[in-house]
């Protein structure tokens, strides 16, 4: 049966800014959420360059596919539409979003063997600021995942601090300078589990992910809610009837929850960005720290793992 969060875990989210879940999905939602992802990847064997549906890593070749990330499966999926509204992952939520959920992005993150990419330093506020800062996103983990194929890493309590630059130049990359950031990473924390292991984390949390190098892929199902009172300060994406669609629990308000938050606006955008990919969006950041730790592991960039 879908469960809630217990007052353990939700004073961790308060104080820590996330929680990971071991038992929160069902074994057949695993299993049918794999099938789904792997139906939707078949398609990258005929293509030679990435659509909307799917970002594909620079080593593609229809020959070895391989796709970096699903965007937007919710889109392109019956399947993962009626998941992202699936009471085992909406009753988590309840007690953080009592005005009601909305689903503001997801996506499927995916790390081939061996080769899967980074994601550098971010928070998700610095992509989609709102009135209030009830924005969140739940993971789910298609694969096991250890220290080795690239875990989502955080930084505790982070989601109190400030909302940092994410701009290279006069450009919003989507990513943080480490070193001008003045952020700890030693206080960096794996989030791991086997797979159908969820993740809960603030969207001011900061996190990102080293690249995979192990043998075996890290898949990551990932749906970003936002509370039904908390609206998007830059984007309303297609007006307001397409936002209320997007509602999956509670009513449409047009009543805003005002809360006073750091909030930076990701403008301007680099010409010829491609849409919906976080890595052609980072790639002109010129100060990367998992770009560092790849070449350089035994310099003192490297993150504690425990």
């Amino acid at each position: 049966m879908p469960r809630t969060l217990t007052q353990k875990e939700l004073a961790h989210y308060d104080e820590h800014g996330y929680v990971v879940i071991r038992d929160a999905i069902p074994a057949d939602t695993l299993g049918a959420s794999i099938a789904e992802t792997e139906r939707m990847v078949a398609v990258a064997s005929t293509l030679t360059e990435a659509i909307p549906m799917l970002d594909l890593d620079p080593s593609h070749t229809p020959e070895k596919p391989r796709v970096r990330r699903i965007k937007s499966p919710h889109e392109h999926s019956e399947y993962f539409k009626a998941l992202a509204a699936d009471p085992a992952i909406l009753d988590l939520l309840d007690p953080l979003m009592p005005s009601g959920i909305r689903i503001h992005n997801t996506k499927v993150n995916m790390k081939s063997a061996g080769i899967g990419e980074s994601i550098e330093w971010h928070q998700d506020w610095a992509f989609y600021p709102h009135t209030n800062d009830s924005v969140l996103a739940v993971g789910i983990y298609l694969d096991d995942c250890d220290e080795e194929n690239g875990p989502m890493m955080v930084i505790p309590g982070s989601h109190k601090g400030p909302t940092y630059d994410h701009h290279e130049g006069p450009y919003f990359c989507g990513a943080m300078d480490p070193d001008k950031s003045g952020v700890d990473f030693s206080k960096a924390v794996p989030l791991m589990g086997p797979a159908g292991t969820v993740t809960i984390h603030h969207a001011r949390l900061i996190h990102g992910s080293a690249y995979n190098q192990s043998s075996r892929s890290r898949r990551f199902l990932l749906y970003a809610y936002s509370a039904v009172d908390a609206w998007p300060l830059h984007d309303l994406k297609g007006g307001l009837e397409a936002y209320d669609s997007r509602i999956v629990r509670g009513k449409p308000t047009l009543v805003p929850r005002m809360k006073e938050t750091p909030v930076r606006i990701p403008l301007p955008a680099r010409p010829g960005l491609i849409k919906g990919s976080i890595y052609d969006n980072q790639s002109i950041l010129g100060n990367k720290y998992f770009d560092a730790l790849e070449k350089a592991p035994e310099e003192k960039r490297e993150p504690a793992l425990a």
